[in-house]
């Protein structure tokens, strides 16, 4: 039994690794597609998202250089501050956008089918149905149930644990 470069035991028959370095090896490929675990974002609400973190990204460094201008004692502190405020407003602003979008998109291609109020009714139909399907069932059952006929014709019922008693 041989061990091969990795330390992995190679059981062939005593077929050697040494004598298998003359094969030729397999090609790997160097990118090896996987599926991905999420799907993608549909391309309006990826632009949105873009556009969000590009614009909370400009507003972080906008607040930075503003704090560094107030601790340097510059001129350009008191602007950069008003400028950081309106920019966070303007992120917050691009953070809605991208819910929003989302959302309007989920309800424009399908995927929210239906108000609660819609669905709700929905289900009481199905309830209906289910209900009737179980009767249905039911009284099937005992039609197609075995009827031992006394003498007289008439079908005998089972016994109960009630009348086992009585007999």
């Amino acid at each position: 039994m041989a061990t091969n470069r990795r330390g992995q035991r190679d059981e062939r028959d005593g077929y050697d690794a040494w004598e298998r370095r003359d094969e030729p090896r397999q090609r790997r490929e160097l990118w090896v597609e996987e599926p991905a675990a999420r799907r993608r974002l549909p391309d309006p609400v990826r632009a949105a998202a873009v556009r969000a973190v590009l614009i909370a990204s400009l507003t972080l460094i906008q607040a930075t250089v503003a704090f560094l201008c107030t601790l340097a004692g510059s001129w350009l502190a008191f602007p950069m501050v008003l400028s950081s405020v309106a920019s966070t407003v303007v992120a917050t602003w691009a953070a809605a956008d991208v819910w929003v979008t989302r959302q309007v998109w989920k309800q424009r291609h399908g995927v929210v089918s239906m108000p609660s109020s819609t669905a709700r009714e929905l289900r009481r139909e199905r309830r209906r149905e289910r209900r009737a399907a179980r009767v249905e069932a039911r009284e099937a059952r005992q039609a197609v149930r075995i009827r031992a006929e006394d003498g007289t014709g008439t079908p005998r019922e089972r016994r109960g644990a009630s009348s086992l008693s009585r007999a």
